[in-house]
């Protein structure tokens, strides 16, 4: 299953799930064929290769994962002084510094300022050590070193335009209602009952992210759409404010 999702700063959430049979490269590379902007994923190859118009942005969670699973194969003594928490403690200044450009509710270009002058030094910091630091390849500390110098320049262009995010978290988040639900069921029998599932799950958790009651909202879609034409779909949408309020979920 793969997961499209627009950005924290998009005008519109909208999710969508997209069932292919493979982990194929191939498939986002149709999916985005005339995206033009930045994508944020993991470092996962099939996101490499999407084209000169798609700027990659790789996430600083991953990658401050891996030196936090290198502490924790350590005995407990030995972590207090482990080379690997320096690379941990690194990766948590930078998200330390976004937690409170997040509290201050800066606007992008106020943050994008604020990581130029604050977070970029210690991401410069924290790549320099890493370059300068010798671990066994196949070591845990040595996979993480290696995963942060080869994904530096896809790290790095969080720093390029302030709407950007250091993680891939949002997406990681939406992926997870998928993955707990698939836990439930375990498989689906059929490519047409996982191709139906995106669907089903695309309209669901959108409506969610939107602020809707999904049950409500798939009760007025299924009333509204039979009898309506392609110019009425506009108000049917999950940010249309032609919704009725029994669809909305109630405000704190």
């Amino acid at each position: 299953m793969w997961l499209y999702r627009t950005s924290g700063c998009a005008p519109h959430a909208i999710i969508l799930y997209e069932y292919q049979p493979t982990r194929s490269g191939s498939h986002p590379r149709k999916f985005l064929e005339s995206y033009k902007g930045y994508l944020h994923a993991d470092g996962y190859s099939g996101y490499h290769g999407l084209g000169e118009s798609i700027t990659l942005v790789c996430c600083f969670a991953h990658a401050r994962r891996k030196f936090y699973e290198a502490l924790k194969s350590l005995p407990l003594e030995a972590q207090k002084t482990a080379t690997a928490r320096i690379g941990l403690e690194y990766c948590n200044r930078l998200f330390e510094l976004e937690r409170d450009y997040e509290k201050r509710s800066l606007c992008p270009d106020e943050r994008y300022k604020r990581r130029l002058e604050e977070s970029k030094p210690i991401s410069d910091e924290f790549f320099r050590w890493a370059f300068e630091t010798k671990a066994l390849p196949k070591s845990p500390l040595g996979k993480a070193i290696h995963y942060a110098l080869k994904q530096r320049g896809n790290l790095e262009n969080v720093f390029l335009d302030g709407r950007l995010e250091l993680s891939n978290n949002r997406a990681e988040r939406t992926i997870r209602a998928f993955v707990i639900g698939r836990n439930n069921w375990l498989f689906s029998a059929t490519q047409k009952g996982a191709r139906a599932s995106s669907v089903i799950y695309s309209v669901v958790q959108t409506a969610k992210e939107n602020g809707l009651k999904p049950f409500e909202y798939l009760e007025h879609l299924f009333r509204m759409i039979p009898s309506s034409t392609r110019n009425d779909l506009e108000g049917l949408l999950p940010w249309s404010e032609q919704l009725p309020d029994s669809c909305r979920m109630k405000k704190e």
